[in-house]
């Protein structure tokens, strides 16, 4: 029996990364508790564990007196000399051994039950030591049950959480199967340590090419973007300083090993490699492939673009549903309006007829406003006369007639509505 207690604790200590000194400490406090239960809880009770004989000891103390006022807390020098301590004098403190044997039923119960949680909640302190630094990370793990929509993983020691905002639309799993996931979160709760994980976070995209692309572990590629609609579609952008390496090509890998690795991964998920550029322009492009761009009208100041494509190019360049544009506008930061040819010359064809009823405007001063990006009767009245007469063949009175007159047009356009 007592080499017992010694062989679990270090057992218990092994099979569950828990300090010895914990599963003691949670003893002691068991077996005092079961002892206060039966002797009362005003006695002076100790516990100990004897390394040596590898048990756990109690004491219960008394103060030796010339005469016992309370028994449970005092005991007579008389007694005293004849039963503990034949040196005893009064005032000293006296223990005697208490046997667990004793202490009942309900009182061992107890005992468990305090082990058991100390031992719980030292577990929990150390699995959220273990995670909580490790954010960022993928993990594997196992589909243990499903929980009010919640997928609940077996991570080994731990268990994780993926909460129906982190699912992918449409991806299904069964108890059993294995699933990856990244790490979004660790939270402290009453409950234990909670592992926020997620397959929807743009994260886990950046993690899983990280794995499958030595170059952007090894910091040699930097992914500067991710956009994602999980489950559809995912444009990342990727640059290096290195002129010797192709960020696009080094991510998507021999005939597309690496890339198809992830898209198998993200079960079918559309992945666009975009090359990132400082001149803003060409990035944009790139971000709305696999649709070719003609050309682009740039306004920095409202960070916006007008992006004209081939009529034949329009749908690619939207996407279904807007998908495509839209991850562009999140991969790139800019405003997008995507044209067709036949769209953009319609459009300016009004523009030209809109400003050629301003007096004074005629088609090719029409077409120079157009081009300097005054596109719009609207535009001209907005303007500042400085900022128009800075435009060659353009005079400060001109430009002050031109803003009254478009000033004009736009009342009577508001009289008609009304």
């Amino acid at each position: 029996m007592v080499p017992e207690l010694k062989r679990l604790i270090e057992q218990m200590g092994k099979d569950r990364g828990i300090d010895k000194t914990i599963i003691i400490d949670a003893l002691e406090a068991a077996m005092l508790t079961a002892a206060r239960k039966k002797q009362g809880p005003h006695v002076d009770i100790e516990a100990h564990y004897n390394e040596d004989s590898g048990e756990i000891e109690i004491f219960q103390f008394k103060t030796v007196v010339e005469k016992v006022l309370d028994p449970d807390v005092q005991v007579s020098l008389e007694e005293a000399r004849r039963t503990l301590d034949e040196e005893a004098e009064p005032g000293d403190s006296l223990g005697t051994k208490i046997e667990a044997s004793t202490f009942g039923r309900i009182a061992i119960q107890t005992a468990k039950q305090i082990i058991i949680q100390r031992v719980k909640d030292a577990e929990r302190d150390i699995i959220y030591e273990e995670y909580k630094d490790r954010k960022g990370e993928l993990v594997n793990g196992f589909v243990q049950r499903f929980e009010g929509g919640s997928i609940i993983v077996n991570l080994g020691r731990a268990e994780g959480v993926i909460p129906p905002a982190e699912q992918v639309y449409k991806e299904t799993y069964k108890r059993g199967e294995r699933i990856r996931s990244y790490i979004c979160d660790v939270k402290k709760s009453s409950k234990g340590p909670q592992i926020i994980l997620s397959r929807t976070h743009p994260g886990f995209i950046r993690a899983l090419f990280e794995i499958e692309v030595p170059e952007i572990s090894e910091r040699l590629i930097e992914v500067v973007n991710i956009a994602r609609e999980p489950g559809k579609r995912t444009k990342i952008s990727v640059r290096t300083k290195d002129k010797d390496i192709d960020p696009v090509g080094a991510c998507v890998g021999m005939r597309g090993s690496r890339v198809q690795s992830v898209v198998q991964e993200l079960r079918g998920e559309k992945i666009d490699i975009v090359p990132y550029s400082d001149d803003q322009a060409t990035y944009v492009c790139s971000a709305l492939s696999p649709a070719k761009v003609n050309r682009i009208l740039m306004d920095e100041e409202s960070r916006s673009m007008e992006v004209i494509v081939p009529d034949d190019q329009l749908s690619l360049a939207i996407g279904k549903n807007g998908q495509n544009v839209r991850l562009a506008v999140k991969l790139t930061g800019w405003k997008i309006d995507v044209k067709s040819e036949s769209m953009a010359v319609k459009q300016e064809e009004e523009g030209f007829r809109a400003l050629m009823k301003i007096p004074g405007i005629g088609q090719v001063t029409a077409e120079r406003l157009y081009r300097e990006g005054l596109k719009s009767v609207a535009t001209i009245a907005a303007a500042d006369p400085e900022m128009l007469s800075s435009i060659p063949g353009v005079g400060e009175k001109t430009a002050s007639h031109w803003i009254k007159e478009a000033g004009k047009i736009i009342n009577e356009d508001i009289k008609g509505v009304f």
